[in-house]
């Protein structure tokens, strides 16, 4: 049995996080929620049992065997060297530690391998990059990728709590007929709008979301050569991101054989019969632990190019699950060991 402690235990992904251990029956032996002091004294539901949450501090791990991290990348960097210096591994969701050399970037499905070489930390990919290597993987094994061109339509809840809320109740504002729409999230009105804009924009004129994609695939299929280009947009749905990639591949394959890859695929679900109006769709994916790709076709534009449309639970497979994967994935190898 595992000793386990969630960092930002009352966020979204942190409340998840609750709910899939318990769903998969994780061994937890105890599970301690902790959060800042605005949140101290909650009281969450898990397992038939109402569970305080406390204040984070850096002796919140004495005895802890595994911390689930996901309160935001500066608290990652002040408090996961405590845990690990207190004997804990930590599996960080924020954005702190992915692209350092000496931590794992892990999607079980893709590179588990990875975690062999952990020094106490490992990385939980960004939502959007997750659902798109699992599903990138089998191709680039088959076939090689040399290009990736890609368009995501990202939902609300990949920002947290208080952007579902506005989401609401712009939404309801607007259909009342008021136009005092209230703009606190985002720069701009987001009910019955797209926006192209997720994270602050680099001097390369790209988002910091987008050269998450570059930079994360990248380093989880351990490949420096794909050229990749993305563009992220902010899209009124409260969860599950979707995804249009193009992909050119570095030899021919059918569409047909993609869609029989794919079949096989771990974590991934194809649903691809257009004629009969059957393609993934975000309420479709919602609270679903699957990967849903279709819209699978050649590229006629390109001579080895392939069109997908990827749909996955940000939440989940983006975010709490992924982790919640990689640490039974430590377990199962022995990495993670109760004390």
């Amino acid at each position: 049995m595992v000793r386990t402690a969630i960092m930002g235990a009352t966020g979204a992904v942190g409340q998840e996080m609750i709910k899939i251990l318990e769903q998969r029956e994780f061994p937890c032996s105890i599970l301690k929620l902790l959060a800042s002091e605005r949140s101290a004294g909650k009281k969450l539901p898990f397992r038939g049992n109402l569970h305080e949450v406390q204040i984070l501090t850096k002796e919140s791990f004495k005895d802890i065997d595994l911390v689930l991290s996901s309160a935001g990348a500066s608290v990652s960097k002040e408090f996961a060297p405590a845990a690990v210096n207190a004997g804990a591994v930590v599996v960080d969701n924020t954005s702190a530690y992915r692209m350092e050399k000496d931590v794992p970037l892990v999607v079980p499905e893709v590179n588990a391998h990875a975690l062999a070489d952990h020094k106490g930390i490992i990385a939980n990919p960004n939502c959007s990059t997750i659902q798109m290597v699992v599903v990138l993987n089998p191709i680039h094994k088959a076939v090689g990728i040399k290009r990736l061109v890609i368009a995501t339509y990202q939902s609300v809840s990949g920002t947290g709590t208080e952007a579902i809320e506005e989401l609401l109740e712009q939404s309801r504002a607007l259909l009342a007929g008021r136009r005092d729409i209230a703009v606190k999230v985002y720069p701009h009105q987001i009910a019955f709008n797209c926006l192209p804009h997720i994270d602050v924009f680099f001097d390369n004129g790209y988002s910091k979301e987008e050269m998450k994609m570059v930079n994360e695939t990248r380093k989880i299929l351990e490949d420096d050569t794909i050229a990749i280009t993305a563009t992220t947009v902010r899209v009124p749905v409260i969860r599950c991101h979707s995804e249009a990639v193009n992909i050119e591949t570095k030899k021919k394959i059918a569409a047909k054989e993609i869609r029989t890859l794919l079949g096989k695929a771990p974590g991934v679900v194809v649903v691809d019969n257009p004629q009969q109006n059957e393609y993934p769709m975000a309420i479709h994916g919602e609270n679903r632990d699957e990967t849903y790709v279709g819209r699978i076709r050649e590229d006629i534009s390109c001579e080895n190019g392939i069109d997908l449309w990827i749909v996955s639970d940000n939440l989940r497979k983006g975010a709490a699950l992924n982790a919640i994967q990689i640490a039974e994935e430590m377990l199962k190898r022995g990495l993670v060991k109760a004390r």
